[in-house]
């Protein structure tokens, strides 16, 4: 157990006085490679971290139908009937939820939950307090790890027996229509799917996902997360800007969505396009090829050799997509400098986090060359740790 986990059930007992029926977790994630794909119905390459959230949760003993939700980052908890929900959801699109933002993650899931279900319940009230070692804004799917641990425990406590999959939709369902951020499936399904030492292969547009070992440990590596500690928000206008000009480049090409338009078509895509779109669409398109040229550098030659591709990836984002920020620059190019095999911004960007894969026994040479960096910048200190590929959601007590 963590603190997160002790947290998690100090809470409930404070605000309802009584043992939760159980704690759940679901990790957050890091994006090997693939940035934006997801939306695209591209291919991504995440693996979940061993940093997670935690829901403490337990049925009302009483028949009201009432959902209770608190958060240890939350001052006060948030309570809504049920039968309300469909009253607070689906959000309108530009604007913000009824309810708090942390809370529309939480009630999002019951929410959507409901609704991906045949049975029509009733379903019983619920208190829910929510705790987490992922950091917020850091690009690391804090967001995900809330919504797997509440799906996965409403979807036992419910008994709605929903898969993987399935409950993968509805913390993507939570997030676009309650929360209102125009995110992909990638997040979810990466929490939700996580197994130790491997990154999930996935198509988005089929949701077929596949294991790929990734032997980071084996081949004596470290991967180093650089949280620069600028806070994103994917329900912020920049997310939502960058995906309307994928879709603006997917009806001009004439296809349904950008994951149909070939490298060797983007000459075509040029004369159709202003600058703007078109590199917009080049990143999506160079992309989606580096996840799939990573995919067999890992299977064929091992992590040593994925360098190049990562690096290849941050440059499109910083050039083509521009979603980096001096703060993400910095810290990839003195991750490099200082001997990274590759480096990049990993997460929807406008801040956030970028990871390095370093030599094992480079985590502290590498680490003191960003923090010195970015003191010689201005800038304030940023977060570093290392992070292993873990389990996807667990029931922990």
């Amino acid at each position: 157990m963590t603190a997160a986990h002790d947290d998690a059930r100090a809470l409930f007992a404070d605000l309802t006085g009584r043992e939760p029926d159980g704690l759940w977790s679901a990790p957050g994630r890091v994006n090997l490679i693939g940035e934006h794909t997801d939306y695209n119905d591209g291919f991504v390459l995440p693996f979940a971290i061993p940093q997670r959230t935690v829901a403490a949760v337990g049925l009302r003993g009483d028949d009201r139908g009432r959902v209770l939700v608190g958060s240890t980052f939350a001052e006060e908890p948030v309570e809504v009937g049920l039968d309300e929900l469909d009253g607070l959801f689906p959000t309108a699109p530009g604007t913000h939820p009824a309810v708090p933002e942390w809370a529309a993650y939480p009630l999002g899931v019951a929410w959507a939950l409901r609704h991906a279900t045949a049975e029509d319940g009733p379903f019983r009230g619920l208190d829910i307090a929510i705790a987490s070692d992922v950091p917020v804004g850091a690009g690391l799917s804090s967001s995900a790890a809330i919504e797997g641990a509440t799906a996965s425990a409403l979807n036992e406590l419910w008994g709605t027996g929903l898969d993987a999959t399935a409950l993968a939709r509805v913390g993507r369902r939570a997030e676009n229509e309650a929360v209102g951020a125009p995110t992909g499936i990638m997040d979810q399904m990466a929490s939700m799917l996580g197994q130790p030492d491997t990154a999930i292969f996935l198509d988005c547009r089929s949701l077929e996902a596949r294991p790929v070992p990734l032997g980071i440990a084996e081949a004596g590596l470290a991967i180093l997360v650089i949280d620069t500690r600028v806070k994103h928000a994917h329900s912020t206008g920049g997310y939502r800007e960058r995906r309307a000009s994928c879709e603006l480049g997917a009806s001009l090409m004439g296809v349904p969505a950008l994951r149909d338009v070939s490298i060797a078509e983007l000459p075509r895509a040029q004369e159709l396009m202003d600058d703007v779109t078109f590199r917009r669409v080049r990143h999506i398109v160079t992309e989606n090829q580096r996840v799939l040229d990573t995919v067999q550098v890992l299977q064929e030659q091992g992590a040593r050799a994925i360098g190049d591709l990562l690096v290849a990836s941050h440059v499109s984002m910083r050039e083509d997509f521009e979603i980096s920020t001096v703060e993400l620059d910095t810290a990839v190019d003195t991750a490099l400098a200082a001997g990274a095999l590759g480096a990049r911004m990993t997460g929807g960007g406008f801040g956030g986090a970028a990871i390095a894969l370093i030599e094992q026994d480079a985590v502290e040479a590498v680490s003191g060359a960003v923090t010195a960096a970015f003191a010689a910048s201005g800038f304030g200190a940023p977060h570093l740790f290392t992070v292993t590929p873990s389990a996807g959601p667990l029931r922990d007590a």
